[in-house]
């Protein structure tokens, strides 16, 4: 019954958000372009599956959490966009993380909001230390560093836009969000694109170049 993703909150085949923050997300990945309205995604054309184990009220249990990432494995995405994090370490997500990353798949996830050094004090699951994480701090229109964003020089790799950021809501609407959600898929929809241009590149590789021809930042020196 899995033909559109799957919730794993609710243990059904419907994994519609509760509050559009998939779905903003969503457009900031896959946006179409050139069509007269709305907003244009990193990607025009891009197949994205949706999964969700957070309910409305933004609670989840670490087994659903798990379970969501060994779906996404056995589905064999290219990436992965984590616009989520909280709790402390967990083995079982690490393994979990471990398995995309053997399986050759990029794990890109949101360094948090909580202007912490993450380096000090980890968030997960950004700061899990899998070679395929790719964690992603927020900078606003101007290239700085957002006021909210975590950080760290080693457990936090790049930045990307994350500060009212217009994009697509339930409802066919459109609404500004900010936060380290929204740099993420930026993150993740420029990886997916520099793959639909090189398909042989591995995790791996895409991670690098993402890293090594991103625009070095004063904001971000030290920091990331």
């Amino acid at each position: 019954d899995d033909w559109h993703g799957w919730d794993f909150a609710n243990k059904d085949n419907d994994p519609i958000d509760d509050h559009s923050h998939g779905t903003h997300v969503s457009g900031t990945i896959g946006g179409t372009g050139n069509n007269g309205k709305g907003v244009v995604g990193m990607n025009w054309k891009v197949n994205i599956l949706p999964i969700k184990f957070l309910t409305g009220s933004g609670s989840c249990s670490l087994a659903d959490a798990v379970l969501s990432i060994d779906y996404a494995t056995k589905m064999k995405v290219n990436l992965m966009s984590n616009s989520w994090g909280g709790g402390g370490f967990s083995k079982t997500m690490e393994d979990a993380i471990a398995a995309a990353d053997k399986a050759g798949i990029l794990f890109v996830a949101a360094a948090g909001n909580s202007k912490n050094d993450n380096d000090q004090k980890p968030h997960y699951p950004s700061s899990y230390g899998v070679a395929n994480v790719l964690a992603v701090a927020a900078v606003d229109h101007n290239a700085a560093m957002a006021s909210f964003s975590s950080f760290g020089v080693t457990s936090v790799d790049i930045g990307a836009p994350g500060v009212d950021i217009l994009s697509t809501i339930t409802g066919n609407q459109y609404k500004k969000y900010s936060g380290t959600s929204m740099a993420t898929p930026h993150t993740a929809g420029a990886a997916a694109l520099v793959w639909a241009a090189y398909p042989n590149l591995s995790h791996y590789d895409v991670k690098a170049r993402l890293m090594g021809t991103a625009t070095p930042n004063t904001s971000l020196a030290g920091k990331t």
